[in-house]
């Protein structure tokens, strides 16, 4: 039937009322898709209602009409689109179907809309008659396909900047944990150098005093009773001088437990420990010290969640000592409805913002990390010429007592 509406081009309304009378004419007529028949001129033979009213024509008025030149001139971009290009066109010179899904339509009224078409040739006798177009409007499938696109890449944007993130919070992990590393050695070193230093040669000179008594006890009963006595004065000073390297050598090992870890931290408590920690860096580092403590309550913190305190202080400390030249020093410390917080204020020379984000600010990196194990934060406030603010915020646990 199609072959026989393509060969009646000379009378195009007859092949038409004809078709109304074929259940294909009928079948085509109720088909939601657009169909339509081009002759070997590129002219229409026959055209659905549905695919008439897509381009915005009915289909009288299409009829007979050069359909590239009707609905397929121009490109999605509006440039032109030769015929000689058409895909609908060489599928039926060629004897090749085709089907696009790239492309669009025009309507009548200037619009386009995209269209997934497919062309066929009608062959007789093994000759091509022309070619039947199909053809549907896919706008929704494309405002589906590109949003779901959009969603892609948002997705993907998402997921590079988490990795790139998470890839800099690792190496920035990794940094801290080299720093860690480093310092530790180097604290080791430290205090292996004062042992051997300090312990070590006090413990030298005890030996050295030690095998003198032991020579001269053993040379004791040869003496005569004025030389014995002599040397029993001589033997009392050299007591007293080994007394002295012994309270030397206790007070040596004091200060190095202590550097270790605070005693009084034990023994009376976080608070007393932060305060002794003030007036033992602001005696050595000569700075004027507002101590400042506010406590609703005197709670006893968990043993690691004190010790994280005193470190971020002491680290907090280090950094005025090291970067601020400051004359004065500020430290308050408050406890409000379970939240503690820990502030040292300085009146130095202050620094910019991005100091404290520095790659290499592993001080502050320690100290964040520390805060972030129990789920407090350390906030850094600084300016050239106006001191640096470091706080500590963290909630106690609910289990705390008070």
């Amino acid at each position: 039937m199609l072959v026989e509406l393509l060969t009646r081009n000379t009378n195009p309304a007859s092949a038409t009322a004809d078709a109304w009378r074929d259940p294909l004419a009928l079948l085509l007529a109720s088909t939601g898709e657009g169909i339509y028949g081009v002759d070997l001129d590129g002219l229409c033979v026959f055209i659905n209602p549905a695919g008439a009213r897509l381009i915005g024509y009915k289909p009288d008025e299409v009829r007979g009409r050069n359909m590239h030149e009707l609905t397929h001139h121009a490109r999605s971009d509006s440039t032109a689109y030769p015929e000689d290009q058409c895909p609908i066109f060489n599928a039926f010179r060629q004897g090749v179907p085709c089907r696009i899904d790239s492309e669009v339509f025009w309507r009548r009224d200037g619009t386009s809309f995209p269209v997934e078409y497919s062309s066929h040739p009608i062959m007789e006798g093994g000759q091509v008659r022309g070619a039947v177009v199909t053809f549907v409007d896919i706008t929704e499938r494309k405002r589906a396909a590109d949003a779901l696109q959009r969603a892609k890449d948002g997705l993907e944007a998402s997921v590079r900047e988490r990795t790139g993130a998470l890839e800099t919070a690792l190496q920035r992990v990794r940094e801290l944990a080299a720093w860690s590393d480093t310092v530790r050695e180097e604290e080791r070193t430290r205090i292996a150098r004062e042992v051997h230093d300090e312990l070590g040669s006090l413990l030298v000179a005890l030996k050295m005093d030690v095998n003198w008594m032991d020579k001269r006890l053993a040379e004791q009963p040869q003496r005569s009773p004025d030389a014995a006595t002599d040397m029993r004065e001589r033997m009392r000073c050299k007591c007293q001088n080994m007394s002295r390297l012994i309270e030397t050598a206790v007070d040596n090992v004091g200060r190095i437990i202590t550097d270790l870890r605070p005693s009084i931290l034990d023994h009376q408590g976080l608070w007393a420990a932060l305060e002794w920690q003030a007036q033992e860096f602001t005696a050595s580092a000569e700075l004027v010290l507002d101590w400042q403590l506010a406590l609703d309550e005197s709670p006893e913190l968990p043993e690691p969640l004190a010790m994280a305190v005193f470190r971020i202080f002491q680290e907090m400390l280090s950094n005025v000592g090291r970067h601020a030249n400051a004359q004065r020093l500020q430290v308050q410390i408050a406890l409000q409805a379970g939240v503690l917080t820990l502030a040292v204020q300085d009146n130095g020379q202050g620094a910019l913002p991005q100091a404290f984000e520095a790659a290499d600010a592993y001080g502050v990196m320690g100290m964040r990390e520390r805060a972030h194990h129990f789920g407090g934060r350390i906030d850094i406030t600084s300016a050239p010429g106006a001191g640096t603010r470091m706080c500590l915020s963290v909630a106690l646990p609910p289990e705390t007592s008070a």
